[in-house]
């Protein structure tokens, strides 16, 4: 793993309703085609008669394009319109797309950005880039352990400081305190930094590629953003390991070079007032900084891992999903201190030597959230970094791995952020569901080797979802087993999941078997609802 650098029998059945996205449209415009009997007449004439403004003709169709006030419902207007006697048919003005797939041929690897496995469950970026690709009008820096800056994939999104690659060789052109420093900046040895970045362990061009990787080129994969800058700030060594020095360091320089956004897929350390100081810094400049929630499988909330749960509004903690929507086994987690979710399992990108691979963990989910805020910030040039932050947590698609993880409860989500729209509720989604109550429990502290069996039963229903209110056993070694009516093993729950719905079970019943070892005896499980459809 890679990552960061550091019973109840119920009989009660009704069917849940169902919750669908509306089409897209333009606001408040809706096509309305007359009856043949009557004619096309003057617009001031139609508009009278339809109760609305009449923006276009189309005589030869029979068709009028009217106007309604955006903030009527689409389908009280429909029907108003439906019993008018001139009207044969009316529907909203949609919108059409072009899909806009790049030809880069390893796209068909990136699931974050497209998921052929699980529907649903990437970044919408495929929605997002018949919007926009980004733009080199965009900064990001990534602190890390540098870029490889003669990657094919990176080399032509590269930030270049103008002073420096037109300047002399050997001398701090800009004056900036670092030599040479044409793609960023050094802060390996922080007190003799250098203007080389090149990236000597893979992570950080890793990163860079979900965020940047040149798009539509014929070649490897693309990154979110198949037009930004990058610049490489490196304080990172050949192992991993860095410094605070070097921290502070390299996030005074990139704000101070005018990076927009900060990814950062590091950490570790206790709290520190100084790095605090300096992330407040960034924020005061209207700079976002993103930040790996940590691979610890921890609660943030309880015990804070830094960078990503201080304090200050501009830093946007994300934990890690798999390809099927679940928390990932390593992500830390925290209701209030991690803000959203974002792929970060087997995630293919670029790494160094002009090379490519798969790798996991928070530092990989981060990125996906840094080329998000790349992309609004080229579609949405005067949004400040909290708006940046604001809206990408607004805009989240929740999703029941995340329910009680992160405080959106969802994933990050690039289309959704660009038109500022609000997923609608999941008809998948168990809390979407009708529930009946249940009362299944383990002993509270549950026993040294328990091994217990309860059964759940929703009769009647094609699917159900078990409800913990409370869940705490030992990780790894105590766990939750729930099987199907026909004996398949749906899930194993170990650790902390309160507030949770299992995974869809088919079938109206369900196994829990709980087993435990001989350690550790923690509080085990409160089952309350079942959710059914």
């Amino acid at each position: 793993m890679r990552g960061l650098i550091g019973r109840a029998v119920l009989g009660l059945f009704v069917s849940a309703s169902a919750f669908a996205a509306k089409p897209e449209a333009v606001p408040g415009e809706y096509i309305v085609q007359l009856k043949n009997q009557y004619a096309i007449q003057s617009t001031q004439v139609l508009s009278q008669q339809l109760g609305a403004f009449v923006k276009e003709t189309i005589p030869s169709m029979n068709i009028v394009v009217i106007k309604r006030p955006v903030f009527e419902l689409t389908d009280s207007v429909i029907k108003t319109l439906s019993q008018n006697p001139l009207v044969d048919i009316v529907e909203p003005n949609y919108i059409y797309r072009i899909n806009k797939t790049p030809n880069d041929p390893m796209f068909t690897r990136l699931w974050g950005m497209n998921n052929t496995k699980t529907a649903g469950i990437d970044i919408g970026a495929l929605q997002a880039w018949d919007i926009t690709t980004g733009s080199q009008d965009v900064l990001v820096a990534v602190i890390d352990t540098g870029i490889d800056y003669n990657h094919p994939d990176l080399k032509d999104n590269l930030w270049t400081n103008a002073a420096e690659l037109n300047g002399q060789a050997g001398v701090d052109d800009d004056g900036n305190g670092v030599v040479d420093d044409i793609y960023g900046a050094n802060f390996v040895k922080a007190d003799k930094p250098t203007g080389n970045p090149l990236d000597d362990h893979g992570h950080g061009s890793h990163c860079s590629g979900t965020i940047g990787a040149k798009g539509d080129d014929g070649k490897g994969i693309v990154g979110v953003n198949w037009n930004v800058r990058l610049m490489g700030v490196k304080f990172l060594s050949a192992d991993g390991s860095g410094s605070l020095e070097g921290a502070l360091k390299g996030i005074d320089y990139a704000v101070s070079m005018g990076a927009k956004i900060l990814s950062n897929s590091w950490g570790g350390g206790g709290y520190s007032e100084t790095l605090k100081q300096a992330i407040q810094r960034a924020n005061d400049k209207g700079v976002l900084f993103v930040a790996a929630a940590g691979n610890e499988s921890n609660d943030n909330d309880a015990n804070p891992t830094y960078p990503a749960t201080y304090d200050i509004p501009n830093v946007l903690a994300v934990a890690a999903i798999d390809d099927g929507g679940r928390l990932a086994s390593f992500s830390n987690y925290g209701k209030t201190k991690v803000h959203v979710g974002a792929p970060g399992v087997n995630i293919y990108s670029s790494i160094k030597n002009g090379g490519y691979d798969s790798w996991s963990g928070t530092s990989m989910a981060t990125p996906h959230v840094s080329g998000i805020a790349a992309l609004l910030a080229a579609n949405e040039p005067n949004l400040t970094g909290l708006q940046l932050k604001e809206r990408i947590m607004a805009t989240a698609k929740p999703i029941p791995g995340l329910r009680g993880k992160v405080r959106t409860m969802g994933i990050a989500n690039a289309y959704s952020a660009l038109t500022n729209t609000i997923a609608p509720p999941d008809a998948n989604d168990p809390v979407n569901w009708q529930t009946v109550s249940a009362s299944v429990s383990s002993a509270h502290p549950y026993a040294s080797k328990t091994n217990a069996t309860f059964e759940v039963r929703a009769a009647g229903a094609k699917q159900i979802a078990i409800y913990f209110e409370k869940f705490d056993t030992e990780r790894d070694y105590d766990k939750v087993e729930i099987y199907d009516s026909a004996g398949k093993l749906v899930q194993t729950l170990s650790g902390k999941a309160d507030d949770t719905f299992s995974s869809v079970i088919e079938g109206d019943s369900a196994k829990v078997v709980f087993t435990s070892d001989d350690s550790v005896n923690r509080y085990g499980f409160d089952i309350t609802k079942i959710a059914f459809r």
